[in-house]
Order: structure tokens, then sequence, then C-alpha cells
């Protein structure tokens, strides 16, 4: 089975527990691992945290008051990007050191590292704005919701 979705959401928090839902729900009916569901949805939910608050500059009249989710589910693969406009990363920013655990900001690369199997963070060419990409093997539930036709 084969599913997609993308999503346009502005930067506003109250968008970052629209695309966590999208993102149960579609696993749900797909029959995905409710565990795997949920690192997915926390991963999810930290990498449109920092598209929010770091995703935009101000100047280019509202194109930076968005971003974009999609989410992919290939086979025995789920693969999510959440892409921004704001000013991007540095490279050196690519290898994330993990901050203590009482930190109150920092943590989201590291929590989507330690829950996904392959984390690609990275710009989008001739443009400005970052793209995080994750991956993750899928395990399913015994009966899964989703009816056949």
């Amino acid at each position: 089975m084969s599913i997609w979705w993308s999503l346009h959401l502005r930067r506003e928090a109250a968008s970052v527990p629209l695309a966590r839902r999208l993102l149960i729900g579609t696993m749900e009916t797909a029959g995905v691992d409710p565990d795997v569901s949920y690192d997915l949805s926390v991963a999810l939910s930290e990498a449109c945290a920092n598209a929010v608050e770091h995703g935009g500059d101000g100047t280019h009249a509202g194109c930076s008051e968005a971003y974009r989710v999609t989410a992919y589910l290939d086979g025995e693969k789920c693969r999510i990007e959440v892409a921004d406009s704001g000013p991007g990363f540095a490279p050196l920013l690519q290898d994330v050191r993990p901050v203590r655990s009482d930190a109150e900001h920092g943590r989201g690369l590291c929590l989507i590292r330690e829950l996904a199997d392959h984390v690609h963070i990275g710009g989008k060419p001739g443009r400005g704005g970052t793209v995080v990409s994750f991956d993750k093997i899928l395990k399913w539930k015994k009966d899964p919701s989703l009816l056949t036709a």
C-alpha cells in the first residue's frame, strides 16, 4: 500500500497538533503499529514546532508565514518532510549535539534523531529555508482497520 499527503500550514502553534493528528489517523487507518505511529508523531511535532518557531524571516510578503509537511507511507517505510522558508541551518548544525535533559529548548532535533531510523537536515537548493526529512521502518498491527474494497 502507498499513501501520501501534503499540507501547506500557517506558521502558528495550532498547526502542529493538526499535522500530528492527520499523521496518526493515517497510520491508524493503514494499520501501523501504535508505538511506531507515536514515535513518528512526536518526531513530526518537533519538526513542525521548529518550522513554526524558526521557519520564517518576515521579508517575503507572506511566503515565510507558511511551511509544508509531506508524509509518504510506502511499503515498509514512512518518510516525513517538513520544509520552511526561514534562514536555514548552518552546515555545522547537521551534527546536532545532545543537550541537557532539563533544557527547555534545543532538544527537538535530538529527539527526531532518536525516534527515526534516518534523518536528513538540509537547505532548499537555490532558496532559503530548511527541509527536515526522516524515515522509519514500519511495523504493522495484526488486524489493520483499513478495509479493502
